[in-house]
């Protein structure tokens, strides 16, 4: 594409006009956009200004830069969003979208003030943790926002993801502002360990007999991939695409994410799954953390948490990738990083250990 070959971001106007020829450059000034991305060093960030700047938009990002570099061909803007003053570049100019990730009260409220009077679109990325019930049963009522001073902990990130979600309703025309509501993000990049987890230690067994413990199989999951995501929001922010959305990827169970690892790993291991309430009664930790399953949740208390619809957002746009590429994308990551390393979430071998022979015996590999 000329775009791509083209440094658009360095040229002035008439400098580009003369490079491409009228035609081409009255095309690209038609389609591109200048996006403001209010972070882009890190995971989510960084893919969405990524994909910006591979559509051909003139994107820039405000971020302090301590989470890494921004994408080639990305203007970075380095400031402190807590420090006065951190705006007064970007709010000189118009925007034709602003991209906000935060989850901070004060940082979305300040940047609202600083620029959106001169910015065309809103995003917010928000949470599926903005609602306060996560049962079966559950109802879409919201958590209260949050109402301390300075910076929320992550015991309050939920709370703290609703007062920004009311930060930029009461700032943003309705026709102006997206608010994606995401669900658990997976694939490439992904630090948390909670998907990255599965792939890994299926990679790691030795043998058929190798047992690995997880999570009852009809435990439903449900994750999106960072590039697809990130692909959303750019799209709606080109669009002006406006609403709330919940937006996550499609529901599958536990069994066809294991085969899908088994599949892309070449390994074939023996998969022990007890009933939850053992593993309650056990102590396993659900979701994330030290010691846990990652991804497995107790039912039905927190069913809707891994079930929510994105009929609405697949209707605005998004479109998912399969399974299997989800899973090579995490377990390219977790290669690099090392497969067996100290991990932020899982079991330790040692435990999971222990654990089998309870459930089965000491006949066990």
């Amino acid at each position: 594409m000329w775009r791509d070959s083209q440094p658009l971001r360095t040229c002035s106007p008439a400098e580009n006009e003369v490079a491409l020829g009228v035609a081409e450059w009255s095309a690209w000034a038609m389609t591109s956009r200048r996006i403001l991305v209010l972070g882009g060093t890190s995971w989510l960030g960084g893919a969405v200004a990524r994909i910006a700047h591979e559509r051909g938009n003139a994107v820039t990002c405000l971020a302090r830069g301590n989470s890494g570099t921004v994408p080639d061909g990305v203007d970075l803007v380095q400031a402190d969003r807590w420090e006065d003053g951190a705006y007064d570049g970007p709010a000189g100019q118009d925007w034709d979208a602003v991209i906000d990730v935060s989850w901070q009260p004060e940082l979305v409220r300040s940047a609202l003030a600083a620029l959106a009077p001169r910015a065309g679109h809103w995003v917010y990325v928000s949470s599926i943790s903005v609602y306060r019930d996560h049962s079966a049963e559950g109802t879409d009522e919201l958590h209260e926002p949050w109402a301390g001073t300075g910076e929320a902990t992550a015991e309050d990130y939920g709370p703290a993801k609703v007062s920004c979600e009311t930060a930029c309703l009461e700032t943003v025309p309705a026709d102006q502002l997206l608010i994606a509501r995401v669900g658990l993000i997976a694939g490439y990049g992904d630090r948390s360990d909670r998907f990255g987890y599965w792939p890994a230690r299926v990679a790691t067994t030795e043998s058929p007999e190798t047992v690995v413990l997880v999570p009852p199989m009809e435990t439903p999951v449900q994750v999106i991939d960072v590039e697809d995501l990130a692909g959303w929001l750019v799209s709606t922010a080109e669009a002006g695409t406006s609403g709330t959305y919940d937006v996550a990827g499609d529901v599958f169970g536990f069994e066809e994410l294991l085969g899908e690892c088994a599949d892309v790993t070449g390994k074939d291991p023996t998969f022990a799954a007890p009933e939850q309430d053992w593993l309650i009664e056990q102590g396993v930790e659900p979701w994330a953390g030290p010691e846990s399953l990652p991804l497995w949740l107790p039912l039905p208390e927190y069913a809707k948490m891994t079930t929510h619809a994105n009929d609405a957002a697949k209707k605005a746009g998004l479109e998912l990738r399969p399974l299997r590429e989800t899973v090579q994308s995490a377990l390219a990551w977790e290669r690099e990083l090392g497969l067996q390393r100290d991990r932020h979430a899982g079991l330790t071998s040692e435990r999971e250990v222990a654990l089998i022979k309870e459930l089965l015996g000491d006949a066990v590999e």
